[in-house]
């Protein structure tokens, strides 16, 4: 997600870091089936292979070839980094690997420099610090090097592993339709401050909230006595993933006209929504994450999800970044809120799936500009990443009155 400083609009919506400049956010629109979730899954396991889950990756039912191939460029300790490798999902080796540092002033003067270099088809072996680095073809192929290479013989391997970890251990990666309020009542739990922030967020969230609380055993139960409320039976939740966490969920409270009301009871699907993103966000934000959602939009009202993207586009905002998949078009606007680099799209034909910015669709070439009418245009076609259902068909069908009809 590099920015073009070739474009001039909207600064803010770009961090700077010891040269490399980077969007604070992006959105990935297309149909459905295209690709979008495919995307941040890979984000998602990327960040698990990373930490040592090694199962994650599989081969592509629809090609013959069985490798598999993953590439990252990222910023860690102010310095940009390169990882990338192949792995052979039938022999389940990782053929290839190589983590680079990016030196040099500019994008005119950057070059990438080796620091873990393992190609065994054509058989070149480096590491940094070391003279010994063709015994790295001994290593298992079975992982990695940070897992599988000695770290008393090859000391920087125990760097490039913190490099790595320190990088995966800033990524949350969330999808809308599953979306956990644990983190919520965790962060809650956690201090008053906090607790205070992610209230905050809540009520300012264009809601009819006075307030938003976690309650102690003493004040829930309270709660819960004068509402004469004793089961939970048939109540829409956030995915709780156990019964703890649902206990935990009872403990939230909104408070409407003075009222104190059990979240779980009174809140809507939406607002419960917004509650469990808020700790994602507020995290995010206070410490510099990559925040990666899948369906920012799904049960949030159009002018929230805009909020939420303006909120990591601001001044304020000095390094964490979104990244989210939409199916919002109104959210397609280089007028008042993304640069023409930070839309996505997703398209796919019998072949391929592809994934291409806006800012490829150039304002001579293409007549594509900040100031086009971007909705429309994309309703016409004009980016790709448009379905078209025939929905027609099977109302005909289920109706009696299509082809095949006796009628």
């Amino acid at each position: 997600m590099r920015a073009n400083m070739h474009y001039k609009r909207f600064g803010c919506n770009v961090a700077s870091m010891n040269g490399v400049n980077v969007l604070k956010s992006a959105i990935v629109i297309g149909p459905n089936n295209s690709g979008k979730t495919n995307f941040v899954r890979i984000v998602s396991d990327l960040k698990k292979f990373i930490f040592g889950k090694n199962d994650v990756w599989e081969r592509n039912l629809f090609s013959s070839n069985p490798i598999v191939e993953i590439g990252v460029s990222f910023l860690e300790n102010e310095k940009e980094y390169v990882f990338e490798f192949k792995y052979d999902t039938s022999k389940k080796e990782y053929i290839y690997e190589r983590l680079s540092v990016v030196e040099g002033e500019g994008r005119k003067y950057a070059k990438e420099v080796d620091l873990i270099l393992r190609d065994t088809i054509k058989l070149q072996y480096y590491i940094e610090g070391t003279d010994n680095s063709d015994a790295l073809r001994y290593a298992s192929k079975g992982n990695i090097l940070v897992y599988t290479g000695n770290a008393d013989v090859f000391p920087f391997l125990s760097e490039a592993k913190k490099i790595l970890h320190g990088f995966a251990s800033r990524i949350d990666v969330l999808n809308m339709n599953s979306i956990s309020i644990s983190k919520t009542i965790d962060m809650m739990k956690s201090s008053d401050d906090t607790n205070r922030k992610i209230a905050g967020f809540v009520k300012n969230a264009d809601l009819f909230l006075e307030d938003y609380r976690y309650l102690n055993d003493a004040e829930a139960s309270v709660m819960y006595r004068e509402h004469d409320i004793h089961h939970i039976n048939g109540v829409e939740q956030i995915d709780t993933g156990s019964q703890d966490v649902l206990i935990e969920q009872m403990h939230l409270a909104s408070v409407y006209k003075g009222i104190t009301l059990p979240s779980i009871f009174f809140d809507s699907s939406g607002t419960k929504k917004i509650a469990a993103l808020a700790s994602y966000i507020i995290d995010a934000l206070e410490h510099g994450k990559i925040l990666v959602i899948d369906e920012l939009d799904n049960g949030l009202h159009f002018r929230l999800t805009r909020s939420i993207i303006s909120m990591f586009n601001n001044d304020l905002n000095r390094c964490a970044q979104l990244i989210a998949t939409v199916h919002d078009p109104s959210l397609l606007d280089c007028q008042t809120l993304f640069r023409k680099e930070q839309i996505w799209f997703t398209h796919k034909d019998l072949e391929n799936t592809y994934l291409y910015s806006l800012a490829e669709f150039k304002s001579d070439k293409d007549k594509v500009r900040e100031t086009s009418d971007l909705i429309n245009k994309y309703w016409k076609g004009y980016f790709g990443a448009m379905p078209e259902p025939d929905l027609f068909s099977t109302l005909l069908e289920v109706t009696g009155n299509g082809k095949d009809s006796d009628n």
